[in-house]
């Protein structure tokens, strides 16, 4: 009997494993598997959460050194899809100056992912409006300091 049910359950986490790499492509898959910059930082330089039309929550997390962002995090609330985005937006901030952070679009995410669902798109949109905020309260605390 258990060898039939671990068979089981192993056949089913192979299928689920293999409909997730159809539908995210490897580069998705892969960050489902294992999210990049998941988690808060302490003390960033700006932060913004904002709630989706979805209803998934996404946070960003920026620190910066020199106008540029050393790290950068996400937390999310909500499914694999945001964490993708979260994980992509976080890693494409890296290394970039506000000038660039701005670029950072929803199209950008899901261009560099490669593969992502029509209807899970949105979550590419939530992390860089998330992003976005957060750059926008990095700029307005910055005018505010000079």
């Amino acid at each position: 009997m258990p060898d039939s049910f671990d068979s089981f359950v192993e056949n089913l986490q192979q299928r689920i494993f293999d409909e997730t790499r159809e539908a995210f492509g490897e580069a998705g898959f892969q960050r489902w598997r294992n999210p990049l910059y998941r988690g808060p930082l302490d003390a960033p330089d700006s932060y913004a959460r904002v709630k989706g039309t979805c209803g998934d929550t996404m946070q960003i997390f920026l620190k910066l050194e020199n106008d540029r962002v050393c790290e950068a995090a996400y937390l999310t609330d909500g499914c694999g899809s945001s964490t993708i985005c979260g994980s992509f937006a976080a890693e494409m901030a890296i290394g970039k100056n506000p000038d660039e952070l701005m670029e950072i679009t929803g199209e950008a995410i899901l261009e560099r992912i490669g593969r992502f669902p029509e209807e899970d798109r949105h979550c590419a949109f939530l992390a860089a409006e998330t992003l976005q905020e957060a750059l926008s309260r990095y700029m307005v605390k910055t005018v505010k300091n000079v």
